[in-house]
């Protein structure tokens, strides 16, 4: 059946093709970021209920902040540029959007390569299966650490899309809900500071 012919029939007979929503896989994202803040909500109240109760914690030196905090740095100035970037293909700069991209993916980079160097610290004075305190810490760190790469992964995808921003027939906007991962695990790493590195050495 030709277009013409298409058009040419009653109003109920034709095959109007239904809006996407492309708000759906927003959503998605959405609900698995509730899951993993659920996740380490459940971490950080297993932390305090055995700092509340040891008779001193952490057992031995607390963690040194002179990796932490410039990780921390990192990752917020990370999540200031990928907003900016994401601005920026709102406004149709393409390019700027994905350099954005491109320099949040090379911070995200040098965060693991100073983890890297801080549990190389850590592990010359504090095994993982040392004591209660070196297994909770070990676990949230590295689950971040993972986090971390998962949304490198997710930001190359995006990187390497031929276009980011919603097109006919998906329900999909990659630069904005790779963003809102981003965003996810930086906030994340703001919590895990105030846990496991600030209030320990501000206790001692």
């Amino acid at each position: 059946m030709s277009s013409g012919t298409l058009w040419n029939l009653p109003l109920p007979l034709r095959r109007e093709p239904f809006p996407v929503n492309d708000r759906r896989g927003t959503f998605g994202i959405q609900f698995f970021i509730a899951t993993e803040a659920t996740l380490f909500a459940v971490l950080f109240a297993s932390y305090w209920y055995m700092a509340k109760y040891a008779p001193q914690w952490p057992p031995d030196q607390p963690p040194k902040l002179h990796y932490a905090l410039p990780m921390l740095a990192i990752l917020l100035a990370s999540s200031v540029v990928l907003h900016w970037g994401e601005q920026q293909i709102k406004k149709r700069r393409m390019r700027a959007g994905m350099m954005g991209l491109v320099v949040t993916i090379v911070m995200g980079i040098v965060f693991l390569i100073l983890s890297v160097f801080e549990y190389a610290e850590h592990l010359g004075t504090l095994m993982p299966t040392k004591d209660a305190y070196a297994a909770i810490f070990y676990t949230t760190t590295t689950l971040h650490a993972a986090h971390v790469v998962l949304g490198l992964c997710m930001l190359s995808f995006v990187l390497l899309l031929p276009s980011v921003e919603p097109r006919s027939g998906t329900p999909h906007r990659p630069y904005h809900n790779a963003a809102l991962y981003w965003h996810f695990v930086d906030t994340v790493w703001f919590f895990v500071i105030i846990f496991f590195y600030v209030i320990p050495n501000l206790r001692r």
